[in-house]
């Protein structure tokens, strides 16, 4: 005859004392809070990658030093702008002062050098252009956008990666904690465990109370610290709002709002796998 325990509020096996409500969910908690702050990176640089390949132009940006110099007959940018023909674009002297006031603040019309011109011109770059402007204007630089688009989206590639090995480092350390947290209380309650055991009741039954009060813990811990992470996040993306779409929330995205009400149920599952796995292990080994 196969012996049943009790209800789980009866708690035969003790493990409200030998598994206490403190130290698991401190840890775990400060699992949640890594998890939190690796995912909403992972999430932001997916976002970026995503409008720095779907939101960029292709625009070719031409710069000539010294523009004024004499170029034969005429200026180096006349020069240029020649070259370049009626689709380029030379940006006004108040576009460029505000392209540099993040940098020079608002003293960049007073600088005791010449600005040099900026031309921009839409799609991709003739072929030989470089060498006709160097023809026309030596020292012309020319800037693809689509150069730097795919290093940003390189960039935001092996942020991502990056974010993925963090998570995956922190759900190995949690499950190993659990299973740390589980064997201690195999050992407190050893006695009664082999007692119950003897008696008849299923690996899977004594599993299922380690199991189902780990996961309470472990869920717990992780939702105290999801609140923690929820400031530490909103701070952040005060301090990044400048780098932003014009029409992102000031707060936190939908998907990160996903991410931090997903942490408690992964981080219970993690639990309840791991002390499962733990638990019927030890029991296999006994006599």
């Amino acid at each position: 005859m196969v012996a049943t325990l009790r209800p789980r509020r009866a708690d035969d096996l003790g493990l409200r004392r030998a598994l206490s409500g403190f130290m698991l969910p401190v840890l775990v908690g400060a699992m949640a809070l890594l998890a939190a702050l690796a995912g909403t990176g992972g999430l932001e640089a997916a976002g970026m990658a995503a409008r720095w390949r779907t939101g960029g132009t292709r625009i070719v940006t031409v710069q000539v030093p010294d523009p004024a110099a004499p170029a034969g007959a005429v200026t180096r940018a006349d020069s240029v702008a020649s070259v370049l023909g009626p689709a380029a674009r030379r940006l006004a002297e108040a576009e460029l002062s505000d392209v540099l006031r993040p940098w020079l603040g608002d003293d960049s019309a007073r600088l005791p050098m010449a600005l040099p011109a900026v031309f921009t011109l839409p799609g991709d770059p003739p072929p030989g252009l470089d060498r006709r402007l160097d023809q026309a204007a030596p020292g012309t630089l020319v800037m693809q956008g689509v150069v730097w688009q795919a290093r940003l989206g390189e960039l935001a590639a092996s942020l991502q990666d990056c974010a993925g090995a963090v998570l995956l480092v922190v759900a190995c350390v949690a499950a190993s904690i659990v299973a740390l947290a589980t064997g201690a209380g195999l050992s407190a309650r050893r006695d009664a465990v082999e007692i119950v055991h003897g008696l008849g009741a299923t690996d899977g039954m004594i599993a299922a109370r380690f199991a189902g009060r780990i996961a309470v813990l472990a869920a717990g811990g992780a939702v105290a610290g999801t609140l923690l992470a929820i400031p530490v996040l909103i701070g952040l993306a005060r301090l990044t709002v400048s780098f932003a779409p014009p029409a992102a929330p000031m707060l936190l995205p939908a998907g990160t709002w996903w991410l931090l009400a997903g942490l408690p149920p992964a981080a219970g599952l993690i639990g309840w796998l791991t002390a499962q796995a733990t638990v019927r292990r030890w029991l296999a080994r006994l006599p």
